[in-house]
């Protein structure tokens, strides 16, 4: 590796764009995100040759599309061959799956890349996660402490009213008559 070289500038990467045509002109520096445009997203395109134009977000978008296409298809809606059609489709939802991991490994790719070249940003971001979920966190155990104090009150009024004298009468009646005492007495309607 040469100095100063990040480890994802070498060419063997499946991002590099390695194709028939003649040789690319050394790769820019690499830059920041938020940097110039989505050029970097061009992939390798083993299966053949491919527009030039095309980028991993658009064989993404495009392959998601072919996979809704192909469950709604007239053909598919009419044909009588079951196996044919689950073919077809477990094709389309194997190729969105194959974009997808491109494009994930495309990211991850340059999120390697900036934590080599600027680990304090990676950190500041891990911070800022922390700050975040703790934040949320408290927020969710002032919510149950909330909620803790309104049992506990209701808890406390139904002690407050269930407390009698503590002379309790004895017998086989003392029962009935301490539950009828806490039975309030019937409306009278004039």
């Amino acid at each position: 590796m040469a100095a100063g070289a990040g480890p994802l500038e070498e060419g063997g990467l499946p991002f590099s764009s390695a194709s028939s045509a003649p040789p690319p002109p050394p790769p820019p520096p690499p830059v920041a995100p938020g940097g110039p445009g989505p050029a970097g997203l061009l992939p390798p395109n083993p299966a053949g040759p491919r527009n030039p134009n095309s980028t991993l977000v658009d064989d993404l978008e495009a392959s998601f599309e072919a996979c809704f296409a192909s469950l709604v298809s007239q053909d598919y809606v009419n044909g009588t061959d079951q196996e044919e059609i689950r073919t077809g489709v477990d094709q389309c939802i194997q190729k969105f799956l194959d974009v997808a991991r491109q494009t994930e490994c495309f990211f991850l790719q340059k999120r390697l890349q900036l934590s080599v070249q600027k680990p304090e940003q990676v950190i500041k971001e891990d911070v800022s996660e922390l700050r975040n979920e703790l934040q949320r966190k408290e927020a969710l155990i002032q919510k149950h402490l909330g909620k803790l104090r309104h049992w506990q009150q209701v808890l406390d009024d139904i002690n407050i009213q269930h407390k009698k004298p503590t002379e309790m009468p004895q017998g086989p009646l003392a029962y009935l008559e301490q539950a009828s005492a806490n039975i309030p007495a019937p409306l009278k309607q004039t």
